[in-house]
């Protein structure tokens, strides 16, 4: 199996520096990049069907964008420097859904940035790079 580091990217400079940690270790090791970038979205709301209509376009537009805007852009230069690199957007918990993608597409390693939430935020609900080396069955690496 080749190797394949997911990113997770959040538009941070912690952020920035993951992918840059993932490149370097992809051109070492002849591996895949697979930049990643979640959108917060709780599925439980009770809305009317035309509500819900509505919702499910405004996060359908909210996908494109995110590619178009963050992603995209990431990938191309990654692309530029000769590096195997695609890219995936999703919806849902960060960490939960960082780890679905990472046993989906087969990615050896995770690696994220350190930014966090406020430090009351994090307290109480807990930090995407702390809950990913909680939950995963893969390594994962916390770029500082």
């Amino acid at each position: 199996m080749s190797q394949a580091y997911l990113v997770g990217i959040d538009c941070s400079d912690c952020g920035h520096r993951a992918v840059d940690y993932a490149a370097e270790e992809a051109a070492a090791h002849d591996a895949t990049v697979i930049v990643a970038h979640i959108i917060e979205w709780s599925p439980y709301s009770f809305n009317t069907n035309q509500e819900n209509a509505e919702r499910h376009q405004r996060r359908e537009a909210e996908l494109d964008r995110a590619h178009k805007e963050i992603v995209d852009p990431v990938v191309g230069k990654l692309q530029e420097k000769g590096i195997d690199a695609k890219g995936v957007v999703r919806h849902g918990h960060i960490a939960k859904t960082l780890e679905a993608l990472a046993e989906e597409l087969g990615a050896t390693s995770i690696v994220v940035g350190r930014h966090g939430d406020s430090g009351l935020v994090s307290h109480l609900f807990g930090s995407v790079p702390g809950t990913l080396v909680q939950i995963s069955d893969r390594p994962v690496t916390v770029v500082p």
